[in-house]
Order: C-alpha cells, then sequence, then structure tokens
C-alpha cells in the first residue's frame, strides 16, 4: 500500500508481529514521559490500583505507531496527520504482555483542495494475545494519491 487508493474502506488487516514491553523498558519510558508511581516504580505499582507495573498508554501508542509505519504505511504514503481521535486504554499493559497491531480502513476521500493527496480514517487497536484491546484511536492521516495519466 502506496496511495489512497490502496486502502479499501471497510478493510481489516491484522498484522502478525507481536511486540511486548519489559519491566525495564517500561519503567525507562516512563521516567523521562509519563512519571507516575504505577509505572516507574514497581512496588509502588503492586500497592496501586493496577496491582502491578503497567505500561504508559503513551508508550503503547508510540508501539502502534511504530507498527503502523512499518506494516500499515509500508512503502511511505503517509503525508502525516492532523489529528487522533477517541483516544483509549481499555486494558492495562503489564511486562511481556505480547501485542499486535489490528487497523481498519473507515473511509478515504480525495482532497478538496490538494489533487496529490487524500484523506485516510483509520480505526487503530493494539491487542493483547487473548485478542482484547489494550489501546484503540481513530487516526486521520494525510495521503499520497496515485498519480495522474
Amino acid at each position: 500500500m502506496e496511495y489512497l487508493e490502496d486502502y479499501e474502506p471497510g478493510s481489516v488487516h491484522d498484522y502478525d508481529e507481536v511486540v511486548s514491553l519489559s519491566a525495564e523498558e517500561i519503567v525507562e519510558f516512563a521516567t523521562a514521559y509519563d512519571p507516575q508511581p504505577f509505572h516507574v516504580d514497581p512496588e509502588a505499582a503492586a500497592a496501586g490500583p493496577f496491582g502491578g507495573l503497567i505500561a504508559s498508554g503513551w508508550q503503547t501508542a508510540a508501539l502502534s505507531t511504530r507498527l503502523m509505519v512499518k506494516h500499515y504505511f509500508p512503502a511511505g504514503g503517509s503525508l502525516g496527520s492532523p489529528g487522533i481521535d477517541a483516544l483509549r486504554w481499555p486494558k492495562p499493559v503489564r511486562p511481556g504482555d505480547q501485542l499486535r497491531l489490528r487497523v481498519t480502513v473507515r473511509s478515504t476521500r480525495p482532497s478538496g483542495s490538494r489533487p496529490e493527496r487524500g484523506v485516510l480514517a483509520s480505526y487503530v487497536e493494539m491487542l493483547d494475545a487473548a485478542g482484547d484491546t489494550v489501546f484503540s484511536c481513530e487516526c486521520v492521516n494525510l495521503m499520497r494519491r496515485q498519480p495522474l495519466s
């Protein structure tokens, strides 16, 4: 997939690549960007509301972005994103959880002002090994369109 026209509304893209985070990676990320006790201190996390260390939702979002760039936009057709809606973290991510990406194409439309690009709306999910959603969002991307002949 390289162009807007390559994305079929309603199509679901499940990717087999599995990623996980170690406790050390969770603490390192959270120390820099989200230093809440349940992300940075295993002892405090054990006594906290989640009963143990969990990843920052922002780290999970970053993992989803990495996988989207690798699999969903492999040829570099994305021209960036003007925003993300309905960002959710319905289930915490714990050290060692096996996560994978699923993306559903919601809609596509040509740009009204720039004929060389269009808009792709996608529903993005990170799923754990049980198939439960641990992260979701509605993502909008500006995409290249197929060159005019």
